[in-house]
């Protein structure tokens, strides 16, 4: 029998395993709208499709967005493009949210042992004296890479580096990686110490840690918006203090109570729905769930609402953005580079908070599941 990697193309692999495991998969291949050698998946037998729907057009004002955007949302989940929709509404009706985008830089964090504390601080001493050349050896893997800074930790005879990189309009890991391990070959080199992993869980990479909510990763993002009482009772059927009393219940005490490392309704949830009809590595979710949501109640009746995201991963170039579908999601919201995209997800993820936290605070969360979810 034939090894799914011998067969030839997706087509052949379908086939194989319609005999073998005596089903059908004429679906998986029927939404198959991409050339295979475009696509960076192994043993492929075709694709599965997502739902795609379309909040907005959401109207903010950042660094590097101005105007309205319409949100491509991929998800399974009933009510979701209706609630991030109620909330664009009611951004859109408020005159708009505030965003700003930075770019921290993508990370990747050799490990390396240094066999005890002397060689720990020789280690030390050799990175700190030769940073310059470090930054030259991994800009030569890419003229879209650029060296921002490292930060070293360690444990005794274990060495971790955090090197931080921007990288453009892309994602960036891939290049990160392979300008950490020009950076690995020329510290193994010179110090004689071995590299244990070139990512060693300093990164930290799609994993929930502290690191990533303090230092960030990728781009960190804040959006703002002041929602008047009467758009409040209009649009989001609900006061400010109602709303404020669900959010300090909900986001920040329930929060603590069980330890989370998001102290938001659901960032996770849009962040997904998004990454997912763009072409971003889904796997990002992890850090994307994580930031605060904050919300205000002012002297006139008016909500103060913001969203702060320490950790966003995304791009407009590479990976899964190529695809052909997700291209166009992309071109649905017309921006020019990965830091607006992130505003706009910026954004995006504020209309969700506000449209739940009203939906929670007065009470029609389980109408609008069972009307739309089901």
């Amino acid at each position: 029998m034939k090894k799914l990697s011998e067969l030839k193309n997706n087509q052949e692999r379908r086939e194989h395993l319609e005999k073998i495991l005596k089903i059908s998969l004429e679906n998986t291949g029927a939404v198959m709208v991409d050339e295979e050698k475009m696509v960076h998946c192994e043993n492929l037998v075709g694709a599965v499709s997502v739902p795609l729907g379309v909040a907005g057009p959401l109207k903010i004002a950042g660094e590097y967005t101005d105007g309205e955007y319409y949100l491509p949302l991929a998800t399974t989940e009933g009510a979701l493009v209706a609630s991030v929709n109620r909330g664009c509404k009611a951004i859109r009706e408020s005159g708009g949210a505030n965003v700003y985008s930075y770019s921290v830089g993508v990370t990747r964090g050799p490990a390396f042992d240094v066999k005890s504390i002397a060689g720990n601080r020789k280690m030390f001493k050799w990175l700190k004296a030769n940073e310059k050349e470090i930054a030259q050896v991994t800009q030569s893997t890419s003229k879209h890479l650029t060296y921002k800074k490292m930060v070293i930790k360690s444990s005794a005879s274990y060495v971790f580096i955090r090197f931080y990189f921007d990288t453009d309009n892309a994602m960036g890991m891939n290049m990160a990686t392979i300008a950490t391990e020009a950076a690995v070959r020329l510290i193994v080199k010179e110090t004689g110490f071995r590299c244990l992993s070139v990512a060693g869980n300093f990164d930290i990479d799609k994993k929930p840690a502290w690191i990533n909510f303090i230092e960030n990763r990728g781009k960190k993002v804040w959006s703002e918006v002041i929602i008047p009482k009467k758009i409040l009772r209009e649009v989001l059927k609900v006061d400010a203090q109602t709303l404020f009393d669900c959010w300090l219940a909900k986001c920040m005490i329930g929060s603590a109570m069980s330890g989370s490392l998001g102290f938001n309704a659901h960032f996770a949830n849009n962040i997904a729905a998004i990454y997912i009809a763009t072409g971003q590595d889904p796997a990002h979710v992890v850090e994307g769930s994580m930031g605060i949501t904050t919300t205000k109640v002012l002297p006139n009746g008016d909500l103060y609402a913001s969203v702060y995201l320490p950790a966003v991963l995304v791009g407009i170039v590479g990976g899964g953005t190529k695809l052909k579908t997700q291209q166009e999601s992309l071109s649905m919201i017309g921006v020019k580079s990965s830091l607006a995209l992130a505003e706009v997800i910026g954004g995006a993820v504020l209309a969700g908070e506000i449209s739940l936290l009203a939906s929670q605070a007065e009470g029609s969360l389980g109408k609008a599941h069972q009307k739309l979810g089901r």
